[in-house]
């Protein structure tokens, strides 16, 4: 008689080399679980983000007041005198004291060529924050539009923007003094101004409605205060000074800028991605997120948090700049759906595709087509760019009545 097959459980046995059941095959599908969500839309959006970016830094590294060559411009961001020396890269990450103190090194760095210099130390840098607070003031606009449950929610809406340009304001008016810690001011400002909002629209919890009404009270009632200021301003330095920051410049940033926004812009990417979860109940309502197991307002208020120290931190180093909060996330969600996963990894790339483009028309426009060695406030270009992106939206998505 021929031999029965012995009987299993769950299917046939695996030897551990299969997909079914064995330790690699559990692996397989725990892997397969966390990244399904990855698809065409988002990947392509991310590739063509990440074109723009390279293609517009590579513009704003190539012009200026000392014009290169294309094969210039490219081994001088590619020289591996810099690449390959941890103390250089050190340096512009850290600082010369913090790279001194890593590696013990106390010589001189090696010498560099003139045009890898001005590269590394001068327009890099630019783009590297560029890019950096794009992405922080993305994730800030995703993580209102979601805690609020309105897409019309920003950090300028909420008041943050208006709370960190007081802040400044008040700073370099009141107190020119203080005018070297004007990065923790503007971060201060915008939290305190959000504090506020969170009072006001508290009443036995807040809601989405209340959050977006008391924002708009509290910026109305700052921007007001700003305007205010300038009456007090003898100085036209100052005003200037003031002006650059409450319409969002990128001019004059070194790695110093960088240095500032790089730990927090750590903090919030790496906060922003594990509370996606969260951001997607959110958005089944309040009933529904509390049958769930979540503490509504606890999350709230947390994922609240997250959001201002991304604007924060982009305010502290660029000043307040419109609409990149606002438009960002439209663009992602019109791409690649609701799933809060895939607009926080896409406003990661499309975030800073706007904003290192942007500044390059702000600083070009008028060298470039009026011959004056000017530039303009990137705050003006993001303006210009989504003020009629944001009009075509609202009349194709009826966004007025959300």
């Amino acid at each position: 008689m021929a031999e029965r097959p012995t009987p299993t459980t769950g299917g046939e046995q695996s030897d551990g080399s299969g997909d079914d059941g064995g330790p690699i095959g559990r692996l397989t599908s725990r892997v397969g679980s966390h990244v399904a969500w990855i698809d065409r839309s988002l990947v392509g959006l991310c590739l063509a983000s990440t074109l723009v970016v390279v293609l517009a830094g590579f513009v704003q590294v190539r012009y200026g007041s000392y014009d290169m060559r294309i094969g210039e411009v490219f081994w001088a961001v590619l020289d591996p005198n810099v690449l390959l020396d941890p103390r250089w890269m050190l340096n512009f990450l850290v600082g010369e004291d913090l790279m001194r103190a890593i590696t013990g090194f106390e010589g001189e760095l090696p010498e560099l060529p003139p045009e890898t210099l001005i590269v590394w130390t001068i327009r890099l840098p630019r783009v590297f924050v560029a890019v950096l607070v794009g992405m922080n003031l993305a994730l800030s606009g995703a993580i209102f539009q979601a805690v609020t449950r309105n897409e019309l929610a920003s950090p300028y809406i909420l008041g943050v923007s208006s709370g960190a340009g007081l802040a400044i304001l008040l700073t370099l008016v009141m107190y020119a003094g203080l005018a070297a810690y004007l990065p923790i001011i503007a971060a201060a400002g915008g939290a305190l101004a959000f504090l506020i909002v969170y009072a006001i629209a508290w009443q036995h919890g807040t809601s989405p409605v209340r959050l977006v009404l008391a924002g708009v009270i509290v910026g109305t009632v700052f921007q007001s205060l700003q305007t205010a200021l300038f009456f007090f301003a003898d100085d036209i330095g100052v005003v200037q000074t003031a002006i650059q920051w409450t319409t969002g410049s990128l001019t004059g940033v070194e790695w110093e800028e960088a240095r500032i926004v790089l730990p927090w812009s750590i903090v919030v990417v790496a906060l922003a991605l594990a509370g996606a979860r969260q951001l997607n109940v959110l958005q089944l309502g309040e009933r529904t997120a509390s049958s769930l197991g979540m503490n509504v307002e606890r999350m709230r208020f947390g994922l609240s948090g997250i959001a201002v120290l991304a604007a924060s931190a982009s305010i502290a180093v660029a000043g307040i700049v419109s609409f990149v909060g606002l438009i960002v996330p439209h663009v992602v969600r019109s791409v690649v759906g609701s799933d809060y996963k895939k607009i926080v990894v896409g406003c990661l790339f499309v975030g800073p595709a706007l904003m290192v483009a942007a500044d390059v028309g702000a600083r070009l426009f008028f060298p470039v087509v009026m011959d004056v060695q000017k530039q303009m406030p990137v705050g003006i270009v993001t303006g210009l760019i989504g003020g009629p992106y944001f009009l075509y939206m609202m009349r194709r998505k009826n966004l007025g009545e959300i």
